[in-house]
């Protein structure tokens, strides 16, 4: 399938540049995606962070060149992009559990890790609900906290800012300025390769900004999957959408934010929905054989706020919620930020 195989080649972009700096561009490019998509779904179904990924490679790799090589620590630091052989050593630990100068001695042991390459296993298990909808443009205000390109420094990032708008009355502020949909706390992540990436914590609104921050998420068609549970609910849904939903769907990641809706505050059965931006996948005919597709770079769009969702398919429009509501809204997303470790920067 041409989806996986573009994932595979952007595993072979990296195994070719492992000695170079990885434009993590091109592999969203490679991957017919923004280098955000890219990077969450790589997590998602490696199991590791890209970032991750890449260093075990390098060290591997290290490894052979000073043990089977006989190369100074510096040469090989060098070689794999180490500015200096402290910040090397630290890799190499950190992989291998030993310091690069053991590796002098006979008998020492260190790991291998080999490169990945994808393939698609349907099981079929447990059936997943979702919609295909496409809404137009809306507005929403809030606050947003810069995101860092690799997305494994943001988990601590998301978590203080819930904390800190909770604290100073700005989250229960917003809870009271919703009045257009979709109705709920949303989370949103701008995540396209034009423009600094930016999370916010924002509602749907038509009042008046006054000191907080405005944006307009674009028209988009969204694949929207109900849910509802616990923090661990949200990963878990997160990881079947990329994992079993995407690859046989016939849609890809389209040029806009993911975004997560809390529907309900409630942090033991929070109630929410996760929209993921999908276009209709390139490359396949009718009759289902796949055709030349040439991937340009994403289009830019502007921000959109993104974040988190409460995954669950109900009527929206009745929604609402109470200033009374907001520090269990709060505890149930900190909650939530915190335990997704793999999710978007969200807290993801």
């Amino acid at each position: 399938m041409e989806w996986i195989e573009r994932l595979n080649d952007a595993i072979s972009y990296i195994e070719e540049h492992l000695t170079e700096e990885i434009d993590m561009n091109q592999l969203g490019r490679i991957a017919c995606c923004s280098s955000y998509h890219f990077q969450r779904m790589f997590t998602y179904m490696a199991g590791v962070p890209l970032s991750e990924y890449i260093r075990r490679r390098k060290m591997s790799l290290a490894a052979v060149d000073l043990q089977g090589r006989g190369m100074k620590i510096i040469d090989v630091a060098g070689k794999y992009g180490y500015s200096s052989p402290t910040a090397f050593n630290r890799a190499f630990q950190s992989v291998h559990g030993i310091a690069p100068s053991s590796l002098k001695k006979e008998g020492v042991s260190v790991k291998s890790f080999p490169p990945i390459t994808f393939k698609i296993t349907v099981k079929g298990v447990e059936e997943m609900n979702y919609r295909i909808e496409t809404k137009e443009a809306f507005r929403i205000v809030g606050v947003s906290v810069p995101l860092d390109k690799d997305i494994e420094k943001n988990f601590a990032v998301i978590p203080a800012k819930w904390g800190e708008i909770a604290a100073n009355g700005t989250l229960q502020r917003l809870t009271g300025m919703m009045d257009t949909q979709p109705m709920g706390v949303l989370g949103i992540s701008t995540c396209n390769d034009t423009e600094p990436w930016r999370y916010y914590i924002a509602v749907s609104s038509s009042q008046a900004a006054d000191g907080l921050e405005e944006y307009t998420v674009p028209a988009a068609t969204w694949a929207v999957f109900p849910g509802s549970g616990t923090n661990q609910s949200i990963q878990e849904l997160e990881r079947r959408i990329v994992t079993e939903w995407l690859p046989t769907s016939g849609y890809e990641y389209g040029n806009a934010p993911d975004v997560e809706v809390y529907l309900n505050p409630d942090p033991a059965n929070a109630q929410y929905e996760v929209w993921i931006p999908v276009v209709k996948r390139q490359g396949e005919n009718r009759s289902g054989a796949a055709e030349p597709v040439t991937c340009q770079p994403p289009q830019a769009h502007r921000p959109l706020f993104h974040g988190w969702s409460l995954p669950r398919t109900q009527p929206r429009g009745t929604f609402k919620i109470s200033l009374s509501n907001s520090s269990m809204l709060l505890e149930c997303a900190a909650s939530l930020c915190h335990s997704r470790r793999i999710s978007r920067f969200f807290c993801s």
